[in-house]
C-alpha cells in the first residue's frame, strides 16, 4: 500500500535539506517494499506570501489527508522578525499543526556519534561512557495551554499562566515512554517538580500508575533541578526520560548541545492516533539559505523517524541511521560540524555530497543488493 507523505518545507534551508531527505526516501521505496506519494504544501513565511498565513487550511488540508508529515523549518531573519511575514511565524505554524492534530507527545533522541565526539563539550571521560537518550514530552498541556491573565492589582501588574494536567494526559505520555523504553534499554526516568507543584504530584502518581503495566521496565523519579544537572554530569545513565511540556522543552533543548549541531538532531511528535509529524529541532537558518552548505542529516534522521513510527519500517529506519554513521565515519563533513582532524580522514562537503555519502551507504546496506 502506497503511503501518503505531507511534505512541508517551510523556509530558508528547508527546501535545501528537504529534496535531499526525500532521495533518501526515494531510495527507500528502491531498497523496501515501500512505497509513498509525496505532496508538497507550503508553511511558515512561503506560506504568508501566498496565503496571507503561516498555516493556510489549504496545507491542514493536504496534511489531514496523509498518513504522515514531513516538517522543514520556518522562519526568518532575526532582523526581520517584526515583519507581518516572520512574527510569530514559527508559532503560528507549528503550534498551529499541534493543535489542530492533537499531537500530545515529543520523542527527541539525543545522542553523541563516536566520529563527532570532539564536537560535544563535555569531559572525554564522560563522553566515553556513552550518550544515547530519548526524551518523551508532553505537548499539549502545562502552562504552555493553561489559562494565561495579566491584570492590575493594587496598581501594580500581575500574570499568571496556569499549570494544568489531567490524568488521561499524563497517561498518554508515559504509555508511549513505556513502549519506547521496551524496545531500547527498559529503563524509564520520569522527571518531575513534585516536591513543590501539585500537577506534578499527579504526574508521578499517574506515571507509577502506568509502570505497573511494564514490569520488566525500570522506573525511576528525578527532580527537574537534579535531571538538569545529571544531563550534564553524567548523561550516560539516561535511557528514556519523561517529563512535562515546559520541563521537556528546556531539557531536550539543554541536552541538543551535546552532539555538537542541531543538524545533527530529528524529532517526532504524535497523537494518541499514531498520526505524526517529523522534523528537525534546528530553525530556518537564513545567514547560510541557498549556500548549500546546510548540513541534511537532522532531515534524513526525521524520515528515518517517520518510518520507525509512522510505517513500522524499522530495518529501513535503521539502515538509514547506520548510512548516517557510516558517512560520518568516512569523514564526510558539512561545515558545521567540520572539526580539525590531524588524521587528514575528513573532508569538507556540500549539502548534497553528504547525501550523496549517506546514499552510497545506505545501498550497500540494503537487504535486496547485498
Amino acid at each position: 500500500m502506497t503511503k501518503k507523505v505531507a511534505v512541508l518545507p517551510g523556509d530558508g534551508i528547508g527546501e535545501e535539506v528537504m529534496a535531499q531527505a526525500l532521495r533518501v526516501l526515494s531510495a527507500v521505496s528502491e531498497i523496501f517494499p515501500l512505497k509513498f506519494e509525496t505532496r508538497h504544501a507550503l508553511a511558515g513565511g512561503a506560506a504568508f506570501d501566498k496565503f496571507g498565513s503561516h498555516m493556510p487550511e489549504e496545507t491542514l488540508k493536504l496534511c489531514r489527508e496523509s498518513d504522515a508529515i514531513l516538517f522543514g523549518s520556518v522562519g526568518g531573519p532575526v532582523a526581520d522578525m517584526n515583519l507581518p511575514k516572520w512574527k510569530n511565524c514559527e508559532a503560528n505554524s507549528i503550534l498551529s499543526l499541534r493543535k489542530t492534530f492533537n499531537f500530545n507527545v515529543n520523542l527527541r533522541p539525543v545522542k553523541v556519534i563516536p566520529e563527532l565526539a570532539a564536537l560535544c563539550p563535555l569531559k572525554e571521560e564522560i563522553i566515553a561512557r556513552g550518550v544515547d537518550i530519548l526524551f518523551v514530552r508532553e505537548l499539549l498541556g502545562d502552562a504552555y495551554f493553561g489559562e494565561k491573565k495579566t491584570f492590575l492589582k493594587d496598581g501594580r501588574r500581575v500574570a499568571t499562566d496556569l499549570s494544568t494536567y489531567t490524568e488521561d494526559q499524563v497517561a498518554s505520555v508515559a504509555h508511549a515512554a513505556f513502549k519506547a523504553a521496551l524496545k531500547r534499554n527498559n529503563k524509564v526516568t520520569s522527571v518531575d517538580k513534585a516536591n513543590v507543584l501539585d500537577a506534578s504530584k499527579l504526574w508521578r502518581t499517574v506515571v507509577h500508575e502506568v509502570a505497573q503495566e511494564y514490569p520488566t521496565v525500570k522506573l525511576e523519579d528525578m527532580l527537574v533541578d537534579n535531571c538538569a544537572m545529571q544531563i550534564i554530569r553524567d548523561p550516560s545513565q539516561f535511557d528514556v526520560v519523561v517529563t512535562t511540556n515546559m520541563f521537556g522543552d528546556i531539557l531536550s533543548d539543554a541536552a541538543a548541545v551535546l552532539p555538537g549541531s542541531l543538524g545533527l538532531l530529528a524529532s517526532a511528535s504524535q497523537n494518541e492516533a499514531g498520526f505524526g509529524l517529523y522534523e528537525p529541532p534546528g530553525g530556518s537558518a537564513q545567514d547560510i539559505a541557498g549556500k548549500g552548505c546546510a548540513n541534511p542529516i537532522a532531515q534524513i534522521l526525521s524520515v528515518a523517524l517517520m518510518l520507525r513510527f509512522s510505517f513500522q519500517a524499522e530495518e529501513a529506519a535503521q539502515a538509514i541511521e547506520n548510512a548516517v554513521s557510516l558517512t560520518l565515519k568516512q569523514g564526510l563533513r558539512t561545515t558545521d560540524i567540520l572539526t580539525p582532524d590531524s588524521s587528514g580522514k575528513t573532508q569538507a562537503v556540500t549539502t548534497v555530497q553528504m547525501t550523496d555519502g549517506i546514499l552510497a551507504h545506505l545501498m550497500k546496506l540494503s537487504p535486496v543488493l547485498s
